[in-house]
């Protein structure tokens, strides 16, 4: 979600619950907003948990990867499809890389926290000529 529709939402419920109840209504709203934002915490962490027990920029398939990639996706969304951090390339622009056990391989270039570009490599096959 938008982060000014999240904040925008959370500034209607105050209101709302000002309007209609007063103050037990402002603090219902508020006890709203902070349990939505544990949530959202929670799932962060989850992820995050979940790809530090992975090998670094390991990935079952290169190919489901590179299908799945979105322009625009968010880090974290990145980080939950491959269930591991990427192996990082570099810092200007950023780069991560994740390989599957075939070979092929997905380089992904991050701006601000979302995908620009993304590159899949597969290795040549057997007599097959470049």
């Amino acid at each position: 979600m938008n982060p000014w529709i999240g904040w925008t939402l959370a500034l209607a419920a105050l209101m709302i619950g000002w309007r209609t109840q007063g103050w037990p209504g402002v603090l219902l709203a508020a006890s709203m907003v902070v349990f939505w934002l544990l949530l959202q915490f929670n799932k962060a962490v989850r992820v995050m948990r979940q790809a530090g027990s992975a090998p670094i920029g390991y990935i079952d398939s290169a190919v489901m990867l590179n299908a799945r990639l979105e322009r625009g996706m968010r880090m974290l969304q990145l980080v939950l499809i491959t269930r591991s951090l990427g192996d990082k390339l570099g810092d200007q622009p950023e780069r991560y890389r994740w390989t599957d056990p075939g070979g092929s391989h997905v380089t992904v270039e991050v701006r601000r926290g979302r995908v620009v570009e993304w590159a899949l490599e597969r290795p040549a096959a057997p007599g097959e000529s470049t």
